[in-house]
């Protein structure tokens, strides 16, 4: 039930660049928090169906992903009108360019609480002015902002550690993870598993490698390509499934680098249930460079599969290396094949350690918890006024 307004009702608004965004890792958190406060969100409008159902009212404006000067000018001064007309009293934003925009719109217009969370940082993997440019961005935020939440503790020692934030600024919500996740949603599912199984032309008795994210080069898309190539050469019974829109690291560029097992891959474009193809796999994959915490890897977790990764910060707090899964230096082909091959070999180990992963995701990381602690964090800011 959505709490009515009245003047004394502290007022909440949600940016985001995306709709898509919001949808993914504030839909638990805003439901909440309409049911204490006057809640509103703004971004993109551009898939805002996807928020129909949520308990406040959508607000669009023109966010661009990438820099583009003269539309993020306009949308800043948007900002500016719609905190000046909307009296916030606070203003929570993810993702670099609306944390951005949104820190110093509230700023400008006198906001008493903002609020962003860091869920990585593109610069982690940039060289030269641009990782230059990028830290600024993030200092600026920090700068604007009252309070800094960031989504697992090691991400956190990264930032302080950069010069990001001082050892005194910067929050994690529970263990970690911006939104937690649903044990009920994600878990082992034999319907589920033999219903993509079938959709996708792969048997009962293949072993499946699931990634599922953007195919971007900074989630090690080509590493992972180049090792499955190694494994597939051995293992004919392997098959490699990649979940997700393409960005710079083309499909076709992962078929020529599995060309003499291209029979073996299989390619989906963009799923609204994640869920079931999860339990349709045996191990989860995310060879990334940069992450804030593995989202996708605490979800594969609590649907018991056990996961492959890199060990840099943020996956570091998602994976107990050994117990949940395995770490591998980012980058190393041939210790992601190990780790991989490992995993494919010993059917007994990859049940071991999905138990064990369903366990801890849902003893650290459910979605309920981390919700629940989220408010309590707002009446913490609240009081402070």
């Amino acid at each position: 039930m959505t709490a009515k307004h009245n003047k004394s009702m502290k007022k909440i608004c949600y940016v985001a660049t995306v709709p898509a965004a919001v949808n993914s890792f504030m839909r638990g958190h805003i439901d909440a928090a309409a049911e204490k406060w006057t809640v509103k969100i703004s971004s993109h409008p551009k898939g805002s169906e996807l928020l129909d159902g949520l308990a406040a009212p959508f607000l669009p404006l023109p966010f661009e992903r990438k820099i583009a000067l003269r539309r993020d000018l306009c949308a800043l001064w948007q900002l500016v009108t719609l905190f000046r007309r909307e009296r916030f009293d606070l203003v929570h934003s993810i993702m670099p360019k609306t944390g951005l925009l949104s820190m110093f719109a509230a700023w400008a217009c006198g906001v008493p609480h903002r609020v962003h969370t860091f869920t990585g940082q593109v610069w982690a993997t940039r060289r030269g002015w641009k990782r230059t440019a990028l830290k600024l961005f993030d200092r600026l935020i920090v700068l604007f902002a009252t309070d800094i939440l960031v989504d697992s503790p090691s991400q956190r020692d990264f930032l302080i550690a950069e010069g990001i934030l001082s050892e005194h600024k910067g929050s994690v919500i529970g263990r970690g993870s911006i939104c937690g996740v649903d044990g009920q949603k994600f878990r082992p599912d034999a319907s589920a598993r033999q219903s993509i199984r079938k959709q996708l032309a792969i048997g009962d008795d293949r072993t499946v490698i699931l990634f599922l994210g953007r195919l971007n080069r900074d989630k090690g898309i080509f590493d992972l390509a180049s090792a499955f190539a190694l494994l597939a050469a051995h293992r004919p019974d392997v098959v490699l499934v990649l979940v997700g829109a393409e960005e710079d690291a083309p499909f076709e560029r992962v078929r020529e680098i599995c060309r003499a097992s291209v029979d073996q891959l299989r390619k989906v474009d963009f799923t609204p249930e994640p869920e079931s193809y999860m339990a349709m796999a045996d191990i989860f994959c995310l060879p990334s460079y940069r992450e804030g915490f593995g989202q996708v890897i605490i979800e594969a977790a609590a649907a018991g599969i056990p996961t492959v990764a890199s060990r840099i910060y943020g996956i570091t707090d998602a994976v107990e290396d050994g117990e949940t899964g395995l770490l591998i230096p980012a980058g190393d082909v041939p210790a992601l094949t190990a780790a991989l091959s490992l995993l494919v070999n010993d059917e007994a180990c990859r049940r071991q350690m999905g138990n064990a992963a369903r366990i801890r995701a849902l003893a650290l990381f459910s979605s309920r918890q981390i919700t629940a602690d989220l408010m309590k964090f707002y009446d913490k800011v609240f009081a402070q006024a």
